[in-house]
């Protein structure tokens, strides 16, 4: 990685991009990031630099004083398509009626979402107000493997 550059990562898709709390870069996704941005500071109150946008992420993915994952719970009829939730203490996209397990090389291991329980969230809260406001970028939001589960 570079100093003072951007951050080298690269994600199975989007959806685990947004579960790990980072928004699409400025330099090499300039398109994507400018409509993040705008759908950014129509959900959010606040700045919408890309300064401002990473604080606010890492204030929603790190705990304070560690480097812990801050996790959030919500209901699981309320989280929409492509939020990452633990379930049995592995990470799953919520999609449709579903839960599948994330793994380095794709989704597998569908099984039903539940409707009446708390969800414990990975994907930090801001971002899963983009997801729920139809969050559409140019690189796929979903790996394959998710539609074909």
């Amino acid at each position: 990685m570079q100093p003072g550059r951007y951050t080298e990562l690269f994600f199975l898709d989007e959806a685990t991009a947004l579960a790990a709390g980072h928004r699409p870069c400025a330099l090499c996704r300039w398109e994507d990031y400018n409509r993040f941005v705008s759908f950014w500071h129509d959900l959010h109150e606040g700045a919408a630099d890309a300064d401002a946008i990473d604080a606010r992420l890492h204030g929603e993915r790190v705990m304070p004083g560690s480097r812990a994952q801050r996790r959030h719970e919500a209901p699981f009829d309320e989280l929409p398509d492509g939020a990452f939730v633990l379930d049995a203490g592995e990470p799953n996209l919520v999609l449709r009626d579903r839960l599948l397990r994330w793994t380095p090389s794709g989704y597998i291991s569908p099984s039903p979402r539940p409707s009446s329980s708390s969800a414990v969230v990975i994907t930090p809260p801001s971002l899963v107000a983009l997801l729920r406001a139809r969050w559409e970028p140019s690189v796929p939001l979903l790996h394959p493997s998710a539609i074909s589960s």
